[in-house]
């Protein structure tokens, strides 16, 4: 089932690649990085402002708040409660699908977290926070309320963890350190593997398929089955970042996102 699972996905880069001209969509706009979620929206980030396209492309809504400064990451795992990290303020803002806020911010350095380098949404509206003073992974609920943590992960990892991205799926988290590769913790912060994916800078989890953008493409690489696999994207060695979602490509562009 995961062979045939993985011939799928090949079937679905080929289809996009070999085509001279590929049918596709060009959102003109100014960006630091861009995120999908489940559904197809696409969300742009450019200094303090998301902006919401549907997947036809066509606008949405934008949101904004200079109180907080750059938005340092998104997570929209959730398309019904995007998650806002605003670091240099260690602020998290909660967003609905229409971007009007969800509930309040939580104020990470009032709860004692005050070197929090990475942010991202959990289940049943949680999050986690890994907090850079402890070298900790610390979840919380949707009260805010803290409901698992790892310990200082260089002390139970025996490793020098410099992580710059994660997320959660599937009731385990996937913390990126580049140097060594991707740390798998379950739901309880307990470590259960790590992926020797090495030097990415992002990357999304579908099942057991890892997408990550390298060199002037998009590779995926089931863990299960230690298989990878590489296409060529029109433009990719400019783009910021690449996605795969819903049967569709994602690159992005200092000043576009185009969509095939």
């Amino acid at each position: 089932m995961q062979r045939l699972s993985l011939i799928i996905i090949l079937f679905f880069f080929c289809s996009f690649v070999i085509k001279d001209k590929p049918a596709r969509i060009v959102i003109k706009t100014k960006l630091d990085y861009f995120t999908t979620d489940n559904i197809g929206n696409i969300y742009t980030v450019k200094e303090d402002e998301l902006i919401k396209y549907l997947p036809s492309g066509k606008f949405f809504a934008r949101y904004s708040n200079l109180k907080f400064g750059t938005i340092t990451s998104v997570d929209a795992t959730n398309a019904l409660k995007l998650v806002l990290y605003y670091r240099d303020f260690q602020q998290i803002v909660f967003l609905d699908n229409q971007l009007s806020l969800n509930s309040e911010p939580v104020s990470l350095e009032k709860m004692g977290y005050e070197q929090t380098d990475l942010v991202c949404a959990s289940a049943n509206n949680g999050f986690w926070i890994y907090n850079k003073q402890n070298n900790e992974l610390i979840r919380f609920n949707e009260a805010s309320k803290k409901i698992a943590a790892t310990g200082n992960l260089k002390q139970v990892l025996q490793a020098d963890l410099s992580p710059n991205y994660m997320l959660e799926h599937n009731g385990y988290l996937f913390l990126n350190s580049p140097e060594t590769g991707l740390y798998v913790f379950d739901m309880f912060g307990a470590f259960s593997k790590i992926i020797s994916l090495k030097d990415l800078k992002q990357f999304q989890v579908s099942d057991d398929v890892i997408y990550f953008k390298k060199d002037g493409g998009l590779c995926s690489y089931n863990y299960k089955l230690f298989e990878e696999a590489c296409k060529k994207i029109p433009s990719a060695e400019q783009a910021l970042k690449i996605q795969f979602n819903k049967n569709r490509i994602y690159c992005g562009f200092k000043d576009s996102v185009v969509v095939y």
